[in-house]
């Protein structure tokens, strides 16, 4: 299984993201590590990215969760996501295997997270450019992302488990 944990920036898609890996004994894969340069310096001076930005960077993820997920291995890839033709670019990765889940969550918070958060390339400035972009996905697995990590993961664990996907009597859900 490939679980893409998707949605705006500063939704906590890393922290879950890892948190469900280690839970899963899944492979981790931290999309913003591998957006090219370009993509990084264009963010960092506030200018939001482009379709034609993203194709490559989301071609590259696709492969890497393809490749990683051979064997039947699981994965877990932190990805924003935002929009549905993104979303059909990940899911092609290893159709019947992808399941999205989307930390969604009010502007206001997302804006507090990232105004507190250091050492990120993505500037609060672009926010308001990733909900406008954002297109909220039909068929996904969709979490409050105001919600405690531990609740947000038990959360996901509980429907993977619900869909077949997980043997809950090895796993942490209480």
């Amino acid at each position: 299984m490939i679980v893409v944990v998707m949605g705006v920036s500063g939704a906590g898609k890393t922290t879950i993201g890892r948190g469900l890996a280690e839970r899963l004994g899944a492979a981790f894969v931290e999309g913003d590590d591998l957006h090219p340069a370009a993509n990084v310096e264009k963010m960092r001076r506030g200018q939001p990215l482009t379709d034609e930005d993203r194709a490559p960077w989301l071609a590259d993820l696709a492969r890497l969760a393809r490749d990683l997920g051979q064997g039947d291995r699981d994965v877990v890839l932190a990805c924003s996501a935002l929009k549905q033709s993104y979303r059909d670019i990940l899911a092609a990765a290893d159709p019947g295997r992808v399941r999205f889940v989307y930390l969604q969550a009010a502007p206001d918070l997302i804006r507090a997270r990232m105004k507190a958060r250091t050492g990120h390339f993505m500037p609060a400035s672009l926010l308001e450019s990733q909900f406008a972009d954002l297109e909220e996905p039909q068929a996904a697995l969709v979490i409050d992302a105001a919600e405690r990590s531990e609740q947000i993961l038990d959360e996901i664990e509980a429907e993977l488990a619900r869909q077949g996907l997980l043997e809950m009597a090895d796993k942490h859900v209480k």
